[in-house]
């Protein structure tokens, strides 16, 4: 397809470490859209499930009882600091934001690393298996400089020195920490129901089984789901597989930024202000 890598060409001129910014958005917004969207909300759900972050969670009631808005908030912040970066009015609010949401919580410096290692590492091992083509090397340092900048500026310490430090202290972290526990169960029946809504209306009498097959094992046991029957989960690899190939042999680039009209959200159908997006309580304060 003509013009198919036409944005790795671009991405390889670029300069990873002043263009980092740059390279992240062109992967979210053209490369890689829906697969960004899924490894991400996959990241999420990976950090929730670590048994002193999903205690944390589970003591708000935010993710139990008001799931769609806390997932909607958690994503619109995420997209906002993505699309605008640090320094833009709205990047610097959703950022702001962030840290007047997490002040309250005695939250130790090693999770809150697991919670960036989730968003560097659990996304791109989801496009280097299902992605239409490889991340290249100046997309992995994209992802890793987006996320130690957006680890500083929320006061994390110790951030890992590359990508690939940062994925071998994740698993090492996770394989430690990761266990079975009750908080990180009702979490994710509570979430489930978001998952399913992802699953095409012609899969829907599978859609348990499909969600469960897109979690790897050790976050199955973490968060108490049984595992889908083999012939599900070779089903949904080889779909997936099917679908890369599909994307990379006659897929059309993207022309339409993601998001290019705005974000939107469920639980905001008349739009939102960065400032009121996370919980109200009064104890949050600037």
């Amino acid at each position: 397809m003509r013009g198919r890598y036409a944005n790795l060409a671009r991405i390889r001129s670029l300069d990873p470490e002043r263009d980092y910014l740059d390279i992240y958005q062109t992967m979210l917004r053209y490369e890689f859209p829906w697969d960004m969207k899924l490894g991400l909300n996959l990241a999420f759900n990976r950090s929730f499930s670590i048994p002193a972050i999903a205690a944390v969670h589970t003591a708000t009631g935010e993710l139990t009882e008001r799931t769609q808005k806390r997932i909607d908030d958690t994503g619109l912040l995420m997209y906002e600091m993505v699309l605008n970066g640090f320094e833009q009015p709205r990047g610097r609010d959703a950022l702001r934001r962030v840290n007047q949401i997490h002040r309250p919580y005695e939250i130790s410096n090693e999770d809150f690393l697991y919670v960036l290692g989730c968003l560097v590492v659990i996304p791109t091992r989801w496009l280097q298996e299902y992605g239409w083509r490889q991340p290249c090397c100046h997309e992995l340092q994209a992802t890793y400089l987006f996320y130690r900048e957006l680890g500083r500026r929320m006061g994390v310490t110790d951030i890992l020195g590359s990508y690939a430090e940062f994925e071998t202290w994740f698993d090492a972290y996770d394989a430690a920490h990761l266990q079975p526990n009750d908080d990180a169960a009702v979490i994710e029946r509570a979430t489930r129901m978001l998952m399913l809504t992802r699953i095409p209306q012609m899969l829907a009498p599978l859609g348990n089984s499909l969600v469960s097959a897109m979690y790897d094992a050790p976050l199955r046991r973490a968060m108490r789901v049984d595992a889908p029957a083999w012939p599900v989960r070779a089903g949904l690899h080889v779909a997936l597989k099917m679908r890369s190939r599909l994307q990379r042999w006659v897929g059309a680039p993207r022309t339409t930024a993601l998001f290019a009209d705005g974000i939107r959200a469920k639980s905001y159908p008349n739009g939102y202000e960065v400032s009121q997006l996370g919980p109200q309580h009064g104890h949050v304060h600037e």
